[in-house]
């Protein structure tokens, strides 16, 4: 569900997002996730509803892998 932001303050959002998301780790980080995902398509493996988790090296649900296992974002 998207946030109910003001135009100003969407703006803002969007150039910080940018910013992390260009950043070396997170670069790095999409170019192996695309990679591992492709590699897994063409095996045959179903992707549906999956992420991959950097963390635990293995594709997971999104809601898993998003909200941190049931713990939160907070303190990552």
């Amino acid at each position: 569900m998207a946030q109910k932001l003001s135009k100003k303050a969407k703006a803002a959002k969007k150039a910080r997002d940018k910013k992390v998301a260009m950043t070396p780790r997170r670069r790095k980080m999409k170019a192996e996730n695309q990679k591992k995902r492709k590699a897994a398509k063409k095996r045959g493996v179903n992707l549906k509803g999956k992420d991959y988790d950097h963390r635990t090296k293995r594709f997971t649900s999104v809601k898993n892998n998003r909200g941190n296992f049931g713990n939160g974002t907070k303190k990552e």
